[in-house]
């Protein structure tokens, strides 16, 4: 066996963008069909979390519908130009399946799932059924994370992040055979659990050509480590992508970090899309520009470090510089004040940027 080691009200502008751009206008106003249709200049897709509120939503909205299934998000985002979709595929029935494989089809866009591992031998089964649930609509690359939540969150021993490890290590040695035996890609996430090394061993060790990567441009500047960084050392493994940017600020116990539109933060978007295509011609490009309140980094108390070994204090002095230097020029996102119809109006106008800017300037 294998084994590893491991922000106020809406401005003015805003309100001003919502009074003249409906959904339709706002697709309208960047012309997304021109683009090329080669493997290259597949458009941006998009993720199920960059409609986090809107998808599955209560609000009564007549401009911002609920989101009620895959087939919902596929048809919304392909009307703002999007070159596919990843999303949740657990509980999908098989006629459910084929519905989307049809209309992924017709409208000529890439699926990506995103499945949780098997927690045990018992779980393999609903595992398995999930992969050939996704293939047959389509998918051939299936995100996956290791943590739902987050390392200094969760964990507040160092027990508990060595039970998390090992967990981690067996689950991934259940999911390797089943995707290989599929010949579907696994790709595992750096979804603020895993440091960029960290995973690259994991993924090193493993050796299959089944089992890989989920790059997320931005998460790990949680764990103190720099975008670029990260994307160098994790590009090699990537199946797929998590486009996003990040801006940050400082606060009394750390510093503050968000997803902001495409171009706004500190994620040099040019040269992680390079790297990635570099490495992997086929690598697909979706945005995950999750709208919600800054999320605290609280990396100056003492609770942080819980879990990591060896802690530098030059990593640390890195961050805070990065913070100091490159801190967000105006406020961070925020939706806490903001009534149901502003926050999915909020959420469309964020997508919709990035979209315009990924094509005007990633040839996405």
């Amino acid at each position: 066996m294998k084994t590893f080691e491991i922000n106020s009200e809406f401005s003015s502008g805003r309100r001003e963008f919502l009074k003249k751009s409906g959904l339709a206008t706002a697709a309208m106003a960047f012309p997304f069909a021109s683009l090329p249709q080669s493997l290259k200049g597949v458009p941006m897709g998009v993720v199920v979390h960059s409609y986090g509120i809107r998808y599955g939503s209560k609000a009564e909205s007549q401009t911002y519908p609920a989101f009620q299934n895959a087939l919902d998000l596929m048809r919304h985002c392909h009307s703002i130009g999007a070159g596919g979709i990843q999303t949740t595929v657990g509980g999908w029935a098989t006629d459910f399946a084929k519905k989307v494989r049809d209309e992924r089809e017709k409208l000529g866009m890439y699926l990506e799932g995103s499945i949780a591992m098997p927690k045990n031998t018992e779980d393999v089964t609903r595992f398995e059924k999930e992969i050939l649930t996704a293939k047959e609509a389509g998918a051939t690359v299936l995100r996956t994370v290791c943590l739902s939540g987050r390392r200094y969150e969760n964990f507040k021993s160092k027990a508990e992040w060595e039970t998390f490890r090992e967990n981690s290590h067996n689950s991934i040695l259940l999911a390797e055979p089943i995707v290989r035996k599929h010949k579907v890609k696994l790709a595992i996430e750096n979804h603020k659990d895993w440091k960029a090394a960290e995973l690259a061993q994991i993924i090193q060790n493993l050796s299959s050509s089944w089992v890989g990567v989920t790059l997320d441009f931005g998460n790990n500047v949680s764990l103190l480590e720099e975008p670029m960084e990260v994307i160098r050392t994790l590009a090699p493994y990537a199946f797929s992508t998590h486009v996003k940017d990040m801006g940050i600020k400082s606060y009394k116990d750390g510093f503050l970090l968000s997803e902001v539109p495409l171009g706004t933060g500190i994620v040099d978007l040019k040269e992680a899309v390079t790297l990635c295509q570099k490495y992997n011609p086929d690598v697909t490009f979706s945005l995950e520009m999750i709208t919600r309140d800054p999320l605290q980094i609280p990396c100056l108390e003492e609770s942080y470090w819980t879990t990591f070994e060896n802690p530098s204090a030059q990593d640390l002095a890195k961050i805070l510089r990065l913070v100091r230097d490159k801190t967000y020029p105006d406020a961070l996102p925020e939706v806490k004040n903001l009534n149901p119809e502003e926050k999915l109006a909020f959420e469309e106008e964020n997508v919709v940027k990035c979209m315009a800017y990924s094509q005007a300037n990633l040839s996405l």
